[in-house]
């Protein structure tokens, strides 16, 4: 069974490495220009993302457009067997744009108009900004879609932030006007305006949330996110629709980034390519847990894979140091290789950077770059870059492959927006990405390959589909979950899940709502810990998972009912203690189970889902069981597999293999016995699938 994808592009069917490349900054120094594409071969870097914030030289003043130094560089790469993702220059303006047309300048939640400056700071309604950047679109690839260097567009660059000036809040009105089928009484229901009188009359009151109005009504709040995303999702539809026809074969992508205004998921639907932006911050937490670390960064790999359900690329990562955190360490020997080639175990087709050289001036002339102001090769992140090149360029068998995937994880951004707004059980955090990622990082220990989904996706293709706090679902995804695990999958709820509704009302007759017949459970009340309390889990004897134990609890605690589930645990203190914490329901064909509270213990989610995993059928990538901090990730074509065995546990490791014949991919070597990982090592075997 062919389980290969194409490649991004046929002009270069391997691995891609490079860098965002910034030459207009260095026009004034030719010497630089011509030492960088001698140092881009000898790093054995093949891509590189141009044009990015370039907008004024291109089109210094308005009508006058500048290509020249363009044509050169993208010559040149032509002629060095150099390729080109080539930007949109949208995510910064001229200068002379918001002197002479100030409406595309945004407008901030307090209705003050911003000045010109720092980078996406512009009004994604403005008429007068649809067209300047249609315009300028249009005349690159006018001039570029054909040109032998370039692979594909990178559409602006990490869309991000809102605007409230009166054209938004015109065309907000007009979006809720559709959505609410020009009806206030159902905006007014929907949004529970009744609520301190504030029901709306006539649709010119209703305004975006504003810190000097409104901000209580979480109805309000929630269309509003949906809204700007939508609205940013429009605008690169428009930047798509400027350059597509020029050359409908050039695919297209956006460079997404961990931010929380944009629904990812939906942005990924107009694209052809997902990319991404990964700066993990290795070394730099207080916790300093590279694993945690990694685990975060993982499961967004994983999600940005299962946008499309096939390789993304990692667009920009950083080959040293970022400029952002309060302390700047750098990566430990061995990380950046580690780091790097840990996107391609979990579907990526590329590795590049932010950035290929350092700027010498402004805000990021200290971010992390391939080439230092030094200006040579002599350095340590460069040899470390040039080592991932040669990795990469032994792995074109790897390009296009995909990962087979038994387990999915709900992760929805209408569930984490309403999350956030959320006033009641624990103001001072409730952690919703965190606790996605505690779930997730067990998973990753164990080598179980996992999907991010939405909850409005197919779930028949996983044996288990795991949903942390699940506080906003439809009556509809609820009815779809329990028919998923009537019909035999496998389905773990927690806490703070089934309150509320699309449009962030409770639902009614008991929670969790739509998920109550599916866990066999009713919550009757949840209560919000300090961070001193603690309570803890206690697994009943003999329970159904053969799992034993007493773990510590935090945070969050659900107060339950059984409604036709088994007691697999029970609280340990409290007045609530021995009430049940972990339940299982049997409903038709499958197993529906309910965790009723934070546990702080990492290691029970590990066991947890090692049990889980067993009883569902779900293969590991290694049948075996591997140390805390060591992952293996799966890549195949159907004929090969292709394990990518990684540590991140801070020491060396020994890894016991499972029986079958391996080889290294690199080398062709066979695989001992026992493998031993070194400190941040890395190594990528191959088997017959």
């Amino acid at each position: 069974m062919n389980m290969k994808l194409p490649p991004v592009s046929s002009k270069i069917p391997v691995m891609l490495h490079g860098a965002d490349y910034n030459p207009e900054q260095w026009l004034k120094y030719p010497e630089v220009l011509q030492e960088d594409i001698r140092m881009m071969k000898l790093a054995n870097c093949n891509v590189m993302s141009v044009g990015i914030f370039s907008w004024v030289s291109l089109e210094p003043e308005e009508g006058v457009f500048t290509f020249g130094w363009l044509d050169s560089i993208l010559d040149t790469f032509a002629e060095n067997g150099i390729y080109a993702f080539l930007a949109t220059p949208s995510g910064a303006r001229p200068a002379w744009m918001s002197e002479k047309y100030p409406e595309v300048l945004r407008v901030e939640g307090n209705r003050v108009r911003n000045l010109h400056g720092v980078r996406h700071n512009h009004c994604y309604t403005s008429p007068v900004y649809r067209q300047k950047t249609a315009l300028l679109n249009g005349k690159l690839a006018e001039r570029y879609a054909h040109h032998p260097a370039v692979i594909g567009w990178h559409i602006s660059n990490e869309y991000g932030g809102e605007c409230h000036c009166d054209l938004c809040q015109a065309s907000f009105r007009e979006w809720l006007k559709v959505k609410y089928d020009n009806s206030l009484d159902e905006l007014n229901h929907a949004w529970w305006a009744t609520f301190w009188s504030h029901t709306y009359t006539s649709w010119d009151q209703v305004e975006s949330p504003a810190p000097h109005g409104e901000t209580q009504v979480h109805g309000l709040n929630l269309d509003w996110r949906r809204f700007v995303s939508e609205a940013t999702i429009d605008f690169c539809q428009h930047e798509i629709d400027s350059v597509r026809d020029y050359n409908p074969e050039l695919p297209v992508t956006t460079n997404m980034h961990n931010i929380d205004g944009v629904d990812y998921r939906k942005l990924a639907k107009i694209l052809d390519v997902v990319s991404w932006d990964s700066y993990p911050s290795w070394g730099y937490s207080d916790e300093d847990d590279d694993a945690r670390l990694a685990a975060w960064a993982a499961m967004h790999h994983d999600m940005y894979r299962t946008f499309k359900h096939k390789p993304f690329l990692l667009m920009e990562s950083t080959p040293s140091l970022l400029n952002w955190q309060s302390v700047s360490k750098l990566k430990r020997p061995g990380m950046h290789k580690l780091s790097s080639l840990q996107a391609v175990a979990h579907g990526s087709d590329s590795v590049q950077y932010f950035q290929w050289r350092k700027s010498r001036g402004s805000s990021e002339k200290f971010h992390g770059a391939v080439i230092d102001h030094s200006g040579h090769a002599e350095t340590r992140v460069f040899r470390d870059v040039a080592e991932v090149g040669r990795t990469l360029s032994e792995l074109q068998a790897v390009v296009g492959t995909t990962t087979p995937v038994q387990t999915a994880i709900i992760y929805d951004w209408d569930n984490r927006w309403a999350i956030k707004d959320a006033q009641g059980i624990r103001n001072s955090g409730l952690k919703y990405e965190e606790t996605v990622l505690q779930h997730y990082q067990a998973l990753w220990e164990l080598g179980i390959p996992v999907d991010i989904i939405g909850s409005e996706e197919d779930f028949s293709a996983y044996k288990l589909v795991i949903a942390p706090m699940l506080y906003l679902i439809s009556e509809d995804n609820g009815k779809r979950i329990e028919k998923y695990v009537e019909q035999g999958g496998t389905f773990l709820g927690t806490y703070w899940s089934g309150i509320v509704g699309e449009t962030d009302l409770c639902h009614l007759g008991g929670f969790p709502g739509p998920l109550r017949r599916t866990l066999g459970i009713w919550a009757e009340e949840t209560e919000g810990l300090h961070s001193r309390d603690l309570n803890g889990l206690v697994m009943n004897s003999g329970n159904a998972l053969c799992i034993d134990g007493d773990y510590d609890a935090h945070e969050i605690a659900e107060l339950i009912h059984l409604e036709g589930a088994e007691v697999l645990g029970t609280y340990r203190t409290d007045f609530y203690a021995g009430r049940p914490a972990l339940t299982l329901n049997r409903l038709g064909e499958g197993r529906a189970y309910h965790l009723a509270t934070r546990v702080k213990d990492a290691g029970f989610y590990v066991e947890l889902y090692a049990a889980i995993a067993k009883k569902a059928g779900i293969i590991r990538t290694l049948d075996t069981e591997l140390p805390a901090g060591v992952t293996a990730q799966l890549r195949t074509d159907g004929d090969s597999d292709y394990v990518f065995v990684q540590n991140f546990s801070g020491v060396e490791q020994s890894i016991e293999m499972d029986g079958r014949t391996y080889t290294v991919l690199e080398s062709g070597e066979p695989v001992p016995a026992v493998l031993t990982l070194p400190v941040h090592g890395l190594v990528i075997l191959k088997r017959a699938h």
